[in-house]
């Protein structure tokens, strides 16, 4: 069952609407169950609401697997996605990519601010949650958000999942952040990246990587619980996303399907 409702942001000051799964027992048992926040809204439950028309088909995977836990997904603003999903303004690192300096970003502060202050304590009241097993998952830019939410509050985010992750775009500063922070309550992380992430410009694909894998060195040594897999040939693109949807998913037990 999806929920859609249009959710004000005060950090932000605009409103947008939140996509909420609930599983498909939640109005015939009365059970709390886990929490999983995710980025770009869009492209999460449903292909007829995709930008681009493809999404991860989450509503369709959760159905049929009957998972118990309920997914909130967050619309982006398309044109303000790169300012809320970037922490820090683009640095030195991001031009490998871009070719040229970029003043984008800088708004992820508050982004993760509204999801803390007021999205949480919205869903936690209005919903049945286990609001103590939260987790957050996200692709491309959104793996650079889930990170910095994170560090910023492990005692929430204690399992995250990102495929594909755009670190590149605040590499020197999700870098920094990762190895100050106290990441002892972190319960597990999944990462991955694919070999052809940029198509056939080969050179920007093994940078992407090697970003990927530049983050995982550093959570390995922090996080014992730090998974990372090389998907070959996965390019950037949906299609790709959607054959690794069952990933978004360990933090949960596969016997119980709650968390560990």
């Amino acid at each position: 069952m999806l929920e859609i409702v249009p959710f004000y942001i005060s950090s932000l000051e605009q409103e947008r609407f939140i996509r909420i799964y609930l599983p498909k027992n939640y109005t015939i048992e009365d059970q709390s169950y886990p929490v999983l926040y995710m980025h770009d809204g869009q492209n999460v439950f449903q292909d007829n609401d995709a930008i681009g028309g493809t999404s991860l088909k989450l509503e369709k995977y959760l159905d049929e697997n009957e998972l118990n836990v309920i997914v909130v997904g967050i619309d982006q603003n398309s044109e303000e996605r790169i300012n809320e999903y970037c922490p820090w303004t683009c640095w030195e690192y991001s031009k490998k990519f871009l070719g040229k300096e970029s003043i984008d970003g800088g708004r992820g502060i508050q982004y993760v601010e509204f999801i803390v202050n007021e999205l949480k304590p919205f869903i936690d009241n209005n919903y049945r949650t286990l609001k103590e097993h939260t987790a957050m998952a996200g692709i491309s830019l959104g793996g650079l958000i889930s990170t910095y939410a994170m560090c910023r509050y492990p005692e929430i985010f204690r399992n995250i999942a990102i495929l594909s992750s755009a670190f590149y775009r605040n590499q020197e500063e999700i870098e920094k952040l990762i190895q100050c922070t106290d990441l002892s309550l972190i319960e597990s992380v999944y990462l991955d990246c694919g070999t052809k992430e940029a198509g056939d410009a080969e050179a920007i694909s093994v940078e992407f990587l090697a970003s990927n894998k530049a983050i995982y060195e550093i959570l390995k040594e922090k996080i014992p619980n730090t998974k990372f897999q090389i998907i070959k040939e996965a390019e950037h693109n949906y299609l790709a996303f959607r054959d690794r949807v069952p990933k978004l998913f360990t933090f949960l037990s596969r016997k119980s399907n709650q968390f560990f």
